[in-house]
């Protein structure tokens, strides 16, 4: 990976956890946002995560043995109805991520701690969860992050497309640094896709890339661009770009997040067709 932002080093600058998110949106520290490892989890599983970091977020996620408790039903909104919510607590506590540490070190933590569930089938139930302690060193010292929109998340039909939401969304307010190369295995991690997946590039791009971009670019308040790095012939890398969209651009996303989400593959792909049906009483 080359050309990657880097965050300013002011001491005085403000700490993740310190911050406070408006209606409607949750913070997301860098940390857990650029981690590696990731790939095995499905949606469902990535939208409960976030709902979990955006119930625990403040200070207490820089302080070793703290825990959160939330109610089951605020949970089940994560879910299609064909997905359990057990299994995706089971997938994000058996997933271990590699963290990058500033001094060039690594460090491998499982997404979720220990945690008490009651009955998932019952109306009235709650969880009891615990993020791993090594994490909170990182959480504690963290001042870089990403601003996600919670009604934007809701609204993508693919994990592709939220890892591509996610990852944009904690590089858009850099300033002075509008792109960064990745490897094309990195991109890969980056965007969740599962190893002996999508193995070609091309289709990497069909199934994964081009409908992550055309969701990202209809339902964010921000645009981006993945364009392809050649080594000779061959696809080795990819440059991602990012912009601010106008007010315009802006209110068009906000229009279509609140439409049905029946047609939107095609509104987003720009392929509707008007049909014209001529009334009965009307020449034609």
């Amino acid at each position: 990976m080359t050309n990657r932002p880097k965050g300013k080093t002011s001491a005085n600058r403000l700490r993740t956890l310190d911050l406070r998110p408006v209606h409607g949106e949750m913070i997301k520290p860098a940390e857990l946002i650029d981690v590696h490892g990731a790939t095995a989890l499905t949606l469902s599983a990535r939208r409960l995560y976030n709902l979990l970091i955006a119930h625990a977020f403040g200070p207490d996620m820089g302080r070793e043995g703290s825990e959160w408790t939330i109610e089951i039903a605020a949970l089940r909104g994560t879910h299609d109805s064909n997905d359990r919510l057990e299994d995706s607590i089971l997938a994000l506590m058996k997933t271990i991520v590699t963290v990058e540490l500033a001094d060039g070190r690594t460090r491998r933590v499982a997404l979720l701690g220990g945690n008490d569930m009651g009955d998932p089938d019952r109306p009235r139930g709650a969880l009891t969860y615990a993020f791993d302690k090594r994490l909170a060193p990182l959480l504690r010292e963290s001042t870089v992050f990403g601003k996600l929109e919670l009604e934007v998340m809701r609204a993508f039909s693919t994990k592709y497309a939220l890892a591509l939401y996610e990852a944009v969304a904690r590089r858009v307010r850099l300033s002075q640094v509008f792109s960064e190369d990745f490897s094309l295995e990195a991109f890969r991690d980056l965007l969740g896709v599962a190893d002996g997946r999508l193995a070609t590039y091309s289709n990497l791009k069909l199934k994964a890339i081009t409908p992550a971009v055309l969701e990202v670019n209809a339902l964010a308040s921000f645009g981006c661009k993945v364009e392809p790095r050649k080594t000779g012939r061959m696809v080795t890398g990819v440059r991602l770009s990012w912009w601010r969209k106008s007010v315009g651009e802006m209110k068009e996303a906000y229009a279509e997040i609140r439409r049905p989400r029946v047609g939107r593959k095609a509104r987003v792909r720009k392929s509707v067709e008007t049909v014209t049906i001529p009334h009965p009483l009307l020449p034609l």
